[in-house]
């Protein structure tokens, strides 16, 4: 055997002060909620760019985003953990770094589709549950009262300002709420705060109040899909000052505080409202507002708790969470949004209606002819084929409304159950979302668009196209009706008012039922501006108009897409059944549209596909807007873009090159897109309430195009109608491809020339 080696005698080092492990604390919790809010921050940013840009982000972003996050934040956090000194610095580490793997899990969870968001609240509700078991005990349930009050004062600015979803989405909000307050209720259980218990009460405040909110910034990062979590992130920490206020010795009082505020942004916001789209004071303003005053109500109530002599009794404290109570419903049911307004589902059929063999001939007469026939056959078959579905909803004791330019039914209700027994009937194809707006406390208000002076002549965008020598020939688009869906339009417009149609058919308005033509926002007024517009901001300053409302903040849904389509092919009065008050003679020649419907408003690629190919079965010739997701190839991704029965225009500026953030092709499916391009950088066109203003956009260009559509058929009216033979003239007069800063496998069309246009035409 060997001899025991012998080591030299070590001196032992003496312990580093104190006062270095408390400033490695503070450096260490700084970097990982700075970690955290960084990481958080880049993931919801890189949502909203996919979403402007039509770029496809892989389905294992946000597990990533979680991964990277946890391997930022995890070392200072395992490090506070193993290497303070003093229990209470220990168990802060250990709390912060459980809360780390918490928040690594639950951001997972967003792989679910932002559209589903009642699977993902199901998700996330798991998820807490099996983390609460799995970190600790389970919290006793009944509340302190004072645990009850503080979480009602911090629901409060949710009650007042946020919306309710549908009735499974709030009870899956509130159930999944709960769970997330239970697991945190063992990340901050007994062991985190049994070493604060000698501490005076100003220390627990001040000291172990800021470590419980970072573990609390960890938490609710995770919690909340891509937005609302930013707002859970926001609001939550601060609820860590007061909990240390209550000094909880078990984890009810935490499970409570921490429910309550969670329960606000996950029941009361939208997800896909959270976003750039909706700009303005919009739902991301009132959202951002909530959350401020909920992180201001934690603020309070740390400093309300902390108060020396606050020992309320029992029965005391509970009569004040009673008041509360009350003062929530009063706010709810007063300056509140009370109801449930969650989304719907839209049911599209199998069977589709079959237009061949329409009668031919161009000219009005041949045109009135054809979209008598194709509204015919479309409303035949949609009740024939409808009739199962129908019935069988009605027996469900469900509302629906029913389409015919697409063969489908929105159904007035949602939910995954619902949506998996429809989707598996033999006449179903499929069932999409149809996204609803929540209501708001106040008006919405656009975004304010700097005016110009009244234009004094024709506009440089006009005469880049060729317009006034088109009218020069004495085509200015007379007898031609443009039919315009967008945001709406304000008829008292100086420029527009002359060109209304007039009648009981000729606007519809589905999202508020406005009998007049009107406009909430100001795309619809200068899209339309520059298609009909007078005074120099038109291209076919003749012609009349119509409209439609398919757009309220900027967002749309199929069914309100589908229900300006149908009143296009077939206008019917104020309150008229479309299946029956439909009058298709009435129909508007040329369409212009400066839509998408991306999947964040329940769309997909085939969605209006059958609507847009029946209206030019029909003969109205359809303009829409390429979009403004460039400068990326293969951004044309939104219908109806898309589609090759349409005339997809991209947008150009005033020396003709292709605007950068214009869409570029190929479509899906490898079609050639954009067809032509017009001018669409600083158009200066009509505003609401009597101005003018530039805006950018292929929005802007699209209603060149139907401008230029409707001085044709003015200066040869045997072309009304005839698709194929005008879309040869425009493609075929139109100038080189526009150039651009990026080469796409399909380049972007011509520069549309009105004159040359005309001129063949005639």
């Amino acid at each position: 055997m060997l001899a025991p080696m012998v080591f030299p005698a070590v001196a032992q080092r003496p312990a580093p002060p104190r006062w270095l492990g408390v400033v490695a604390a503070i450096m260490a919790g700084c970097w990982v909620v700075l970690g955290t809010v960084v990481s958080q921050s880049l993931g919801y940013l890189a949502d909203q760019f996919a979403l402007l840009t039509a770029v496809s982000l892989p389905g294992w972003r946000w597990p990533a985003v979680g991964l990277l996050g946890f391997l930022v934040i995890c070392v200072p956090a395992l490090l506070t953990g193993v290497l303070a000194t003093g229990p209470a610095l220990r168990a802060t580490g250990r709390a912060w770094f459980t809360a780390a793997v918490v928040l690594a899990v639950l951001t997972s969870a967003r792989a679910v589709p932002l559209a589903q968001h009642e699977l993902y609240l199901a998700v996330l509700a798991a998820l807490a549950a099996v983390g609460a078991l799995v970190v600790g005990r389970p919290a006793r349930l009944w509340p302190p009262p004072l645990a009850a009050a503080g979480g009602v004062l911090l629901l409060l600015p949710w009650l007042w300002l946020g919306a309710l979803g549908g009735v499974l989405e709030t009870v899956l909000a509130v159930v999944a709420a709960a769970c997330v307050g239970w697991l945190a209720a063992a990340v901050l259980g007994p062991a985190f705060w049994a070493p604060m218990a000698g501490w005076s009460r100003a220390r627990t405040i001040w000291v172990g109040g800021p470590r419980a909110g970072v573990a609390l910034a960890l938490l609710g990062a995770g919690v909340g899909q891509s937005g609302p979590h930013l707002l859970v992130l926001l609001g939550l920490p601060m609820v860590g000052m007061a909990l240390a206020a209550l000094r909880p010795s078990g984890g009810s009082a935490v499970a409570w505080l921490v429910g309550f505020g969670v329960v606000g942004p996950l029941a009361f916001t939208d997800p896909e409202e959270v976003s750039v789209l909706l700009l303005g004071r919009d739902v991301p303003f009132w959202a951002f507002v909530a959350a401020v005053c909920a992180l201001f109500a934690g603020v309070l109530l740390a400093l309300g708790f902390g108060l020396p002599r606050l020992r309320l009794r029992r029965g005391v404290a509970a009569g004040l969470a009673g008041l509360l109570v009350l003062g929530g419903a009063a706010v709810y049911f007063g300056p509140g949004q009370p109801g449930f307004a969650g989304e719907r589902l839209f049911v599209v059929l199998s069977s589709q209606a079959d237009l061949s063999g329409l009668p031919g001939g161009t000219g009005q007469a041949a045109l009135t002819a054809r979209t008598t026939e194709v509204y015919r056959r479309l409303v035949a078959h949609a009740d024939r084929t409808q009739a199962d579905l129908r019935g069988d909803l009605s027996r469900w004791r469900l509302s629906y409304t029913p389409y015919y330019l697409v063969n489908g039914i929105e159904v007035h209700g949602g939910g995954p159950g619902l949506r998996a027994l429809l989707s598996r009937r033999s006449d179903v194809d499929r069932v999409l979302l149809d996204q609803r707006l929540r209501p708001l406390p106040a008006r919405a208000l656009a975004l304010s668009t700097a005016g110009v002076p009244a234009p004094t002549g024709p506009q440089w965008n006009l005469t880049q196209i060729g317009a006034p020598a088109a009218w020069a020939t004495g085509a200015t688009g007379q007898g031609i009706v443009i039919g315009s869906s967008d945001s709406g339009v304000d008829g008292t417009h100086p420029a527009l008012a002359p060109g209304f149609r007039g009648g009981d058919d000729s606007w519809f308005d589905p999202w508020s039922n406005t009998s007049v033509p009107t406009d909430t926002g100001v795309h619809g007024t200068h899209t339309l501006g520059s298609a009909v517009g007078r005074d120099g901001i038109g291209v076919a300053p003749g012609a009349q108009w119509v409209g439609c409302v398919n757009l309220a903040r900027n967002m749309g849904n199929p069914a309100h897409y589908l229900d300006c389509l149908q009143f296009m092919l077939a206008p019917f009065p104020a309150g008229g059944d479309p299946f029956t008050a439909g009058r298709p003679g009435r129909a508007p020649q040329v369409l212009t549209n400066s839509w998408g419907c991306p999947s964040v408003e329940g769309c997909d690629r085939r969605s209006l596909e059958p609507a847009l190919a029946a209206l030019s079965a029909a003969g109205v010739f359809v303009v829409v807007a390429a979009g403004n997701t460039g400068p990326f190839c293969g951004s044309v991704a939104d219908p109806p873009a898309t589609y090759p029965s349409v005339l997809t225009v991209g947008g150009v500026d005033s020396a003709g090159t292709l605007a950068p953030s214009s869409s570029r092709g190929p479509a899906p499916g490898g079609v050639d897109k954009p067809d032509v391009v017009a001018p669409g950088v600083d158009v200066v066109s009509a505003l609401p309430g009597g101005r003018y203003g530039a805006l950018t956009g292929t929005s802007m260009a699209a209603p060149h195009v139907a401008g230029v559509v409707a001085l044709l058929w003015s200066a040869n009216p045997a072309l009304i109608g005839d698709v194929a033979r005008t879309r040869s003239l425009l493609l075929g007069t139109a100038g080189s491809p526009a150039p651009g800063e990026r080469s796409c496998p399909s380049q972007a069309g011509g520069l549309v020339d009105a004159a040359a246009a005309v001129r063949a035409a005639r």
